[in-house]
């Protein structure tokens, strides 16, 4: 054996210890800079074949995260939103995190002077342990997000095995839209506090969205309507022909208002609805959609007893009050409220506060319509909130607070259709369809849901402008009452004398 292969071992030994000199200081820099791109504090110990292999690890993983986050966002959503896939999301990250560990630990090892003594050496252990506890904290931070992801998604939306009457089966759960080019979404606020018999949808919206590109109009349901239809060849239908109420019976009839349907229909006639995880949302569904004429996809119901912990944790919502607005009290019992909420110009609503904002009714002129108003500014509020930015931030609330107070029957498989055309909302116009309460359902014992129906369709599906040019009419020295205007902006703005 030659001299050279012989000397080979102890040069190497030579080069490393002398590397070793550097200060104690010096070796922990290097090692905390090191877990920033693994294999770095290997190569700089003399480490050249170790070094080489975790460097070039470290970058494919940074590599392929790059490319995840750039050119496969629409798959990364679709993971997110799978729980078998979560699961193994947290799987992953433990061991990314243990990889970690273990090279800041050995680097140092390998990194830190000969000569130094205990004292220095327990430091520098010190603050080895204290860069390792950190990132198993933010570790532990993203496995339990990971977690309240997965149980959201199980919890809230429904799986393979979810029972409903009324949605509809989709082919190409990739792009669902191109099968709906307009989404119809019910909207329910669920209120069983307190003082009242079984479930009330005191709040009753549809959200008819376009879903190329975003733009959605907000329907309003007043509660207590009377004789709300159902499609013909439905066997509620048959019960009831001529609409949900008594012929024989009294003008108002408080147990057929379309706020009491949710729970008198499926606990008096659950045989003529069918298998399904939530009969009086798919009683709504069928009866709303008939009144309206349109074809009602999927519901989401809110607990409004727990929609102050939803907007809570969004950090509360900025909204434009005109006039006082009732915290409490009740009409009927003549109980008045406990204080108001005041009018003025971007007020910031803390959770309890943004509820009362959208139900509170005690005198207030117009009650049902003037809170069907506030009801869709609040949505709009929400919407407006719920950045990425924002949502990130909270996201653990939000989790939280979401399987407590949501319940809907859109599927697991198409959630990354919505979240992408949830982004298309936020950014399109919102606008509100008036169904013209003066003209159409004066009082809620027989509503005009014919002419409701021709507004709505007008409102959705415009006829196209003339191009014949119209000449100028000559003034008369009067002015001309312009409608006021749909979109939601203006209907929302601070305006107290409108």
């Amino acid at each position: 054996m030659s001299s050279r292969s012989r000397s080979g071992p102890p040069a190497r030994r030579a080069r490393r210890a002398k590397r070793r000199e550097r200060s104690g200081v010096g070796a922990l820099a290097l090692a905390i800079v090191g877990v920033l791109l693994p294999g770095v504090s290997y190569l700089a110990a003399g480490r050249r074949r170790l070094g080489t292999a975790v460097t070039l690890l470290s970058l494919s993983l940074y590599g392929a995260a790059a490319y995840l986050a750039l050119a496969r966002r629409d798959d990364v959503v679709t993971w997110a939103l799978n729980p078998d896939i979560l699961l193994w999301m947290v799987v992953g990250l433990g061991v990314v995190a243990l990889y970690w560990v273990a090279v800041l630990v050995s680097s140092y090892k390998m990194l830190r002077p000969l000569t130094a003594g205990p004292g220095a050496r327990l430091a520098g252990s010190a603050v080895i342990g204290l860069v390792c506890f950190g990132m198993a904290s933010s570790t532990a931070l993203g496995a339990q997000t990971l977690m309240a992801q997965r149980q959201l998604v199980e919890k809230v939306f429904s799986g393979d095995k979810s029972k409903s009457q009324t949605r509809p089966k989709i082919k190409n759960t990739k792009d669902p839209w191109a099968q709906l080019p307009r989404l119809n979404v019910l909207l329910l606020g669920a209120d069983d506090g307190e003082g009242r018999d079984g479930t009330r949808t005191d709040s009753v919206m549809v959200a008819s969205i376009d879903t190329r590109t975003g733009k959605t109009s907000l329907i309003s349901l007043t509660r207590n309507w009377m004789r709300m239809p159902f499609p013909e060849g439905t066997k509620l239908h048959e019960q009831f022909p001529t609409g949900y109420w008594d012929p024989n019976g009294p003008k108002e009839q408080p147990n057929y208002y379309l706020d009491a349907m949710y729970r008198i229909i499926p606990a008096e006639h659950r045989d003529l609805i069918g298998p399904s995880d939530n009969p009086g949302a798919d009683v709504l569904k069928l009866s709303v959609g008939e009144a309206l004429g349109l074809k009602l996809h999927y519901y989401v119901q809110v607990n409004l007893a727990g929609f102050a912990q939803l907007v809570e944790a969004l950090g509360g919502i900025t909204v434009n009050i005109n006039y006082k607005v009732p915290v409490g009290g009740n009409d009927d019992k003549k109980i008045p409220p406990s204080r108001y909420l005041d009018p003025g110009p971007n007020r910031k609503l803390n959770g309890t506060d943004a509820l009362w904002f959208a139900r509170g009714r005690y005198k207030v002129p117009g009650a049902d319509v003037a809170r069907q108003a506030r009801q869709r500014c609040t949505v709009k509020a929400i919407v407006e909130r719920a950045t990425p930015q924002n949502v990130l931030a909270n996201y653990m609330d939000l989790a939280k607070a979401g399987e407590n107070l949501i319940r809907t029957d859109i599927p697991q498989t198409i959630l990354p259709a919505f979240v992408t055309l949830g982004q298309r909302v936020k950014d399109g116009a919102i606008t509100n369809i008036d169904l013209n309460k003066e003209k159409n359902y004066p009082s809620g014992r027989n509503p005009n849901y014919a002419a409701m129906r021709t507004l709505i369709q007008q409102h959705l599906n415009p006829a196209p402008k003339s191009t014949t040019t119209t000449p100028p009419r000559k003034p008369n020295g009067k002015a001309t009452p312009k409608a006021p205007a749909p979109d939601l902006a203006s209907a929302c703005a601070y305006n107290p004398e409108g």
